[in-house]
């Protein structure tokens, strides 16, 4: 296995272990405490984080199969991404604190660059026959 492969296999079992025990702590925890809207909030970046963790598996496996430079990058960017983007929503609940709602898009945007590079480091792979 190379290191890209493990790095991104272990960022995403982090994510996923993680995602679990936000999510958990938000449908127990928070359901009393905050109004249906920002539960629908938090769970929205507890969703994102979930594709996320396995879109780094994807990135690891394709790390696996084609180590490069785009990929490195687009799994970077997709942690960074997701980090931003979900963490932006936990903290904008638990915080109360709705110009953090201002911070989501770049994460957003950060994972939709990074699945686009994915898939521009695929289209350059050439196909065996």
């Amino acid at each position: 296995m190379n290191n890209t492969t493990r790095k991104f296999l272990l960022l995403g079992t982090l994510l996923m272990a993680t995602a679990v025990g936000i999510g958990a702590f938000g449908a127990h925890g928070l359901k009393k405490i905050v109004t249906q809207e920002m539960l629908t909030i938090f769970q929205t970046g507890v969703q994102y984080q979930f594709y996320h963790a396995l879109g780094l598996f994807a990135v690891a496996f394709i790390a696996y199969l084609e180590n490069n430079k785009s990929v490195k990058i687009a799994g970077n960017l997709m942690f960074i991404g997701t980090t931003i983007f979900s963490g932006s929503l936990y903290l904008l609940v638990l915080l109360n604190t709705k110009w953090l709602g201002a911070i989501t898009p770049i994460g957003g945007v950060l994972m939709i660059v990074s699945w686009l590079l994915l898939a521009g480091s695929l289209l350059k792979v050439k196909s065996e026959k």
